[in-house]
């Protein structure tokens, strides 16, 4: 038998080795908890540990291996059901740094604003059958009056325009009629777990689909009649997720989009104005409300996607400093979209980036590189090694990063010069990176002391509206993440925000007090 000398000597060497691995951690670099942070930590942890063994346990019919952290469109509807996400979604979330306009509004709700516009259109490529209804796709547009069409029914008219509520009124009852339309549409539009995890379950399918659902919504976002309704309901959607400021890239490929006329006469500057005036409505909104700090506002990441050749994308680098010197404020900076196994690297374009950081010294300006890098398996392909000029090129933050781990000394440098990492864990897992939550590189970020954002990508493709969903599929998949590394998360989101310090000290302050009244309505649930 082993004498308690040298039992307690172990004992204690263990929890000094576990101690000295934690110490990187966000939420082992900060102060020590407060009593109600601990207390609220203990609660929800027992929370997790129950429903692992109850809710998760389960048997449902149409889901064959419930666990916490699985598969997300699968899980889903589990997900709703737990404690754990209602005290989740009432948790203050910072920001939200890593998102695409394009893909922030509930699909369902972007198909009613269209419905109230008779300027909007629809055709198909071809004849619609039952065997092709899932395969086709629509395509929508605003016509000027003079080009309305009498046309009344998709089915009879392949590739013509036919008025958006008579395609749908008229949509045949072998189809399901006007409710197989919305079906149809919302569809088009959004990705199913059968999409994900059956017919579309590598990388370069599910990436094929998911570039189809931006192809079909681009006709209904780009008419400026929804285009303010929309922005307006996704910055309500988040402030009622507890995000309080938002950073969204918009995608700047289109050089203009519809007007209430049905004509292509909307400029890239009409778009900033519109989103400025309608960031200062919900504002003006939540003071009345006697909210006033729960919206901080909104800025945008200009993008273009990664497809264009380098000379084209002059002409955006130039027009997003145009736009940065009209509207300082709300250009937050500049980043290339695009599914980067199979678009250009960084590298494709680095002439043009130098310049164009050389133009902005020319016209007094600073529009900080923000990349996507590393969104990818490979390790040494040109996708990956977009993470070293990402860094090199001098990047604020990095847009998913799920490469980084395999490169400590990338690593060690965006711990020591701050560079956030913009986390998209469901949005990873859906795109084929990880097969599920306790198999995201994520731990291994954040055990190595680099700051990271949560973020949600794309969440009207995804299912995953405001950042709840995200944290919930986090937090179930670590039984070393607590509920301070959550706050730590959010803390950092309005951190390494590209907010002035004075904005990001209040957007703090104001985190810091919802943070200390939630903390203590969890830690009552434990009373």
């Amino acid at each position: 038998m082993t004498n308690s000398a040298e039992l307690d000597k172990y004992h204690a060497e263990r929890e000094a080795l576990i101690a000295e691995d934690r110490a990187l951690r966000r939420d082992h670099t900060r102060h020590a908890p407060s009593d109600a942070e601990a207390r609220a930590d203990q609660v929800i942890r027992n929370i997790r540990a129950e429903e692992a063994a109850t809710i998760w346990k389960a048997e449902y019919p149409d889901i064959l291996h419930p666990f916490p952290g699985m598969e997300f469109l699968n899980g889903r509807s589990i997900i709703m059901k737990t404690k754990l996400f209602k005290i989740l979604h009432k948790m203050p979330k910072g920001a939200l740094l890593h998102s695409h306009l394009d893909a922030t509004v509930n699909a369902a709700h972007l198909l009613k604003f269209a419905l109230e516009h008779p300027a909007l259109h629809v055709k198909v490529p071809t004849t619609l059958t039952t065997a092709s209804l899932k395969s086709i796709l629509p395509v929508f547009q605003a016509l000027p009056k003079e080009e309305y069409s009498s046309l009344t029914s998709l089915s009879d008219s392949p590739d013509q325009w036919v008025p958006l509520t008579s395609a749908r009124n008229n949509f045949p009852q072998e189809f399901g009629g006007p409710e197989g339309f919305d079906n149809w549409v919302i569809s088009s539009m959004t990705i199913n777990p059968n999409e994900a995890y059956g017919t579309h379950n590598t990388i370069t399918k599910i990436w094929e689909k998911f570039t189809s659902t931006f192809v079909v919504s681009t006709g209904l976002i780009r008419f400026a009649p929804i285009f303010r309704p929309y922005i307006k309901e996704f910055f309500l959607t988040s402030v009622d997720d507890g995000i309080s400021y938002v950073e969204p890239r918009v995608n700047f490929l289109y050089k203009g989009m519809y007007g209430a006329d049905g004509k292509h006469t909307v400029t890239h500057r009409d778009v900033l104005k519109m989103f400025d005036e309608v960031c200062n409505e919900v504002k003006e909104q939540m003071k009345a409300e006697g909210r006033e700090h729960a919206f901080i506002g909104a800025r945008i990441i200009y993008s273009t996607i990664r497809f264009m050749t380098p000379e084209e994308l002059v002409w955006y680098t130039e027009d997003c400093i145009a736009l940065k010197k009209e509207f300082p404020h709300l250009i937050a900076g500049f980043d290339l979209v695009g599914d980067e196994n199979e678009l250009k690297p960084l590298m494709y374009y680095l002439d043009v980036l130098l310049k164009f950081k050389e133009r902005q010294k020319e016209e007094g300006v600073d529009i900080p590189f923000i990349f996507h890098a590393g969104e990818t398996l490979g390790d040494g392909t040109e996708a990956d090694k977009n993470l070293y000029d990402a860094i090199l090129l001098g990047t604020k933050r990095i847009g998913h990063g799920f490469s980084l781990v395999k490169h400590p000394k990338l690593m060690e440098i965006c711990r020591e010069r701050e560079i956030a990492i913009e986390v998209c864990p469901i949005s990873n897992e859906i795109l084929r990176l990880t097969s599920s939550m306790p198999m995201h590189p994520l731990p291994i970020v954040l055990n190595h002391g680099v700051p990271v954002a949560l973020c949600s990508d794309d969440p009207s493709v995804f299912g995953n509206m405001g950042l709840t969903f995200d944290f919930f599929q986090v937090f179930v998949s670590s039984e070393v993440t607590g509920l301070i590394q959550l706050g730590e998360l959010a803390r950092d989101s309005l951190k390494y925000s590209t907010l002035d310090e004075e904005t990001k000290k209040l957007a703090i302050e104001e985190w810091e007090k919802r943070w200390a009244g939630f903390v203590e309505e969890v830690a009552g649930l434990g009373a």
